[in-house]
């Protein structure tokens, strides 16, 4: 006799699906894999943000040398970093004239967080004409996570500008 798709005698089909054991292993591992690949990242992103905020330092560090060239001295406090993409906060035509500027690409009045750069003049270390700092992740001045310009720097003695290093010393 010859069988038609709709005599054709049925097989049994057995359907082999997943447990809810085996679903809920497998959503463990894809989870437990996302927290390290995310764990990772976070620190990557970390490290990067403050790569950004020390090239930016060192930005403002020659733009405020070629200021210093032109105008034959630095910023005033009170004239702060923005003196190097605005010209126009100068005080008097006479100063105006000398600006060359802007010196600086890009106006960059925050941080990589979002936070006001500090900028004193004359810095509060001997030897060093002016200080930029950014805060850091945590907004607060003086904490370990400031990045500054004197950061790594060592004075005329070759000692480290910063005494965060007063621990290490031999003890005598």
């Amino acid at each position: 006799m010859y069988h038609t798709p709709l005599n054709r005698p049925r097989r049994q089909m057995t359907r082999r699906g997943f447990t809810i054991l085996e679903l809920l292993i497998v959503i463990g591992i894809i989870l437990a894999i996302g927290g390290i690949v995310t764990v990772n990242l976070m620190g990557m992103s970390d490290k990067a943000d403050t790569s950004i905020t020390k090239v930016k330092i060192q930005n403002f560090e020659r733009a405020l040398n070629n200021f210093k060239i032109d105008m034959k001295r630095f910023p005033t406090e009170e004239e702060g970093l923005t003196v190097l993409w605005d010209g126009e906060i100068l005080e008097d035509e006479t100063t105006m004239a000398k600006w060359q500027g802007p010196y600086l690409e890009e106006p960059a009045p925050k941080d990589t967080w979002g936070f006001e750069w500090i900028y004193r003049a004359p810095s509060e270390t001997e030897g060093v004409a002016f200080d930029i700092v950014s805060v850091g992740p945590d907004g607060e001045e003086g904490t370990d996570d400031d990045l500054t310009n004197l950061d790594g720097r060592v004075g005329s003695d070759g000692e480290p500008l910063d005494d965060d290093f007063s621990d290490f010393t031999p003890a005598g």
